[in-house]
């Protein structure tokens, strides 16, 4: 471990010898071995590279791909969004999960139309600006849109930071300052080599540097992984995955995937587990959607909950005739 990327000083240029081998490593292997995804093409726009890192927020990229191009389909620009009622975009959202991204995604597409004439803002504080954008994805979209050096720490490139220079197997429960100031440290000085260096890293832990799985015998900068070199330790924690079956996510995107499908208002009475005659249901829902929801045989006191959720939320509404999308 006497390599200067394992003594890395707390602050200084990033033109050490072993930095330099480790962008130009892991750039060429992202070069050869990348993902062929849409929203890294030549064709990419802005607004497409600004929709993915939304919709690619706790969602793998096989869910998200059929969706991103359903929407860049529908809605090629901020303006064709914003264009439309807010609850179209809770609609076409689907099953990506966490719904209320689609409203922060109609939300910011109508501040790009108000407030920067229908394009999507090219600098990090601007983009700061928008709803639902954070720190994360203002640097991603500044990056991989518009070329701009920005530190982009996601979980996979945590992960490689972690096991390459850390020699930890996970890096901490949550995120520190001092992994930032690390990821600052390790950026490129030139603005396209960090912007490789940024979408490299993040591939290395998405398709080698895996959280269960990693195949380190495919990985580019195995020689340099301080994890490696003191044999792989076991995690100082077990991350706890995110329970599903019976919670209350679950009911509300049953009650959420109903109104979707529906033409119209639902009645509140079909969404709190009201008897329904499968062999005449109502016109205007899918009974597939209707059934899915009853037969989560959630209680009663759950789906109140979960419906007044998601009427607080904004991702359902409420008017005389019933629950229906938000318009």
């Amino acid at each position: 471990m006497n390599s200067p990327i394992h003594s890395m000083p707390a602050a200084g240029p990033t033109t050490e010898p072993g930095l330099e081998t480790l962008h130009a490593a892991i750039s060429e292997w992202f070069a050869a071995s990348a993902r062929d995804l849409p929203w890294r093409s030549a064709e990419r726009t802005p607004w497409g590279v600004f929709v993915s890192e939304i919709m690619l927020q706790q969602t793998p990229v096989v869910r998200v791909l059929p969706v991103w191009e359903e929407w860049l389909a529908r809605w090629p620009t901020p303006s064709h969004l914003a264009g439309e009622p807010a609850g179209e975009a809770v609609r076409h959202w689907g099953r990506l999960g966490y719904p209320r991204r689609a409203l922060r995604l109609h939300a910011a597409a109508s501040a790009m139309v108000d407030r920067h004439e229908g394009a999507v803002p090219s600098d990090y504080d601007t983009l700061l600006t928008l709803p639902g954008v954070g720190s994360y994805t203002a640097a991603a979209v500044a990056a991989f849109a518009f070329g701009a050096r920005e530190t982009v720490v996601d979980t996979n490139i945590r992960r490689v930071h972690a096991r390459l220079l850390g020699g930890k197997a996970l890096p901490a429960a949550t995120l520190t300052a001092a992994e930032m100031r690390r990821a600052s440290l390790l950026l490129p000085d030139d603005d396209a080599l960090s912007v490789r260096w940024n979408a490299g890293v993040m591939e290395l832990g998405a398709l080698v540097c895996t959280a269960r799985s990693p195949r380190c015998a495919a990985c580019p900068v195995l020689g340099s992984c301080a994890w490696v070199a003191a044999g792989r330790p076991e995690p100082d924690y077990i991350p706890k995955g995110q329970a599903w079956a019976g919670t209350d996510r679950q009911v509300r995107g049953a009650i959420l995937a109903v109104l979707r499908e529906a033409e119209g208002c639902v009645g509140p009475e079909l969404l709190l587990r009201a008897p329904v005659d499968l062999a005449h249901p109502p016109e205007n829902l899918s009974i597939t959607a209707l059934d899915s929801l009853h037969r989560l045989r959630a209680p009663a006191e759950q789906l109140e909950r979960s419906l007044a959720g998601l009427l607080v939320d904004g991702l359902a509404e409420e008017t005389g005739e019933g629950i229906r999308l938000p318009q």
